[in-house]
């Protein structure tokens, strides 16, 4: 676990071993979540890199409305 320091403009710097880990560039962005008193720091990953997540995917043995239930 890292230790951080805010600065009187309220900046912190995200240590070193992280920023490998997570590959974090300067410029990058991330969103801030508030959840139970903790601030969650999430990268925000490029839409050009979730290309072909779905990749041979198909709608072949999906059930169809007839076996929902009413």
């Amino acid at each position: 676990m890292e230790t951080v320091t805010i600065s009187q403009k309220f900046q912190i710097v995200i240590p070193l071993q992280l920023r490998r880990e997570l590959r974090l560039r300067p410029g990058g962005k991330m969103v801030m979540v508030k959840k139970n008193g903790v601030i969650h720091m999430i990268p925000i990953e490029e839409l050009k890199k979730a290309r072909g997540i779905a990749k041979g995917v198909t709608l072949k043995d999906i059930r169809d409305e007839t076996e929902r239930f009413d």
